[in-house]
């Protein structure tokens, strides 16, 4: 089976315009975004697009790139985009942000080896929470699995609720995991939940992972102990800054 990963980058951010050009260490986001991507067992990466300028920079350091609508609603959409677009004929399909520049091979690697099972429709990644502050932080995703490891639920909330204990008793007395949002999909699969209407459970949680729950699909879940640095501000890019120069200095 093959694998391509998928980055979809758009220019038109609300929060942060033209983010995927950003400069970091003096390479644009994308680029850094792409190069962690080569590196892992992916058979092909390339980046969606809706812009020139993007498409432009891609080609500069020698990436690809495929031009998309830019009136998708999410990266998905436009991953499915993507994946029709192509000359060659993928298997299966993993979705990189765009706007983490420094995404850690192992989830990538991780995420390939869960969508090559033959039980697998869609896959994704969490991290167990040990911090008060995030388990109650409504933009930290929540989700429970089952034994198998499939989700059962993600929530902002705090999930589950442990009705007899204190509320700063529950990371002591619980496991508590947040959602890590990278996913992989078969192609098929791809397919079929772009073509998906909203549903009451994603409308009212603002996530679009309980519209593919609520029609029956299956999430294979992993669990890892990385967290990726995102760049969603212009302020972010601070961070992101000291990360890069961090890394430098241990190469």
């Amino acid at each position: 089976m093959k694998v391509v990963g998928i980055i979809p980058a758009r220019y038109a951010s609300t929060r942060f315009p033209g983010k995927p050009l950003a400069l970091i260490k003096g390479k644009p986001m994308i680029q850094r975004v792409c190069e962690q991507a080569w590196k892992s067992k992916l058979d092909a990466v390339v980046v969606a697009t809706d812009d020139v300028r993007i498409a432009d920079a891609v080609m500069s350091f020698g990436g690809r790139y495929v031009m998309t609508s830019p009136n998708h609603r999410s990266g998905t959409d436009r991953c499915r985009e993507a994946l029709d677009l192509l000359d060659e004929k993928y298997d299966a399909v993993v979705n990189i942000q765009g706007d983490e520049p420094f995404i850690d091979l192992s989830q990538i690697n991780l995420l390939i080896e869960l969508i090559l099972r033959d039980d697998t429709m869609l896959a994704s990644l969490a991290k167990k929470i040990d911090d008060e502050d995030e388990l109650f932080n409504s933009n930290a995703v929540k989700v429970v699995m089952d034994r198998e490891g499939r989700a059962l639920y993600f929530s902002r909330n705090p999930i589950p609720f442990m009705r007899n204990e204190d509320k700063n008793q529950w990371l002591s007395k619980g496991s508590y995991y947040k959602h890590i949002g990278v996913y992989a999909y078969k192609a098929q699969t791809l397919r079929q939940i772009a073509g998906l209407e909203p549903t009451n459970l994603e409308v009212s949680e603002s996530l679009e992972q309980l519209r593919w729950l609520e029609n029956g699909l299956s999430i294979r879940m992993a669990v890892t102990d990385s967290e990726n640095v995102s760049i969603d501000t212009p302020a972010d890019l601070e961070k992101a800054e000291q990360f890069a120069q961090n890394q430098i200095l241990i190469e």
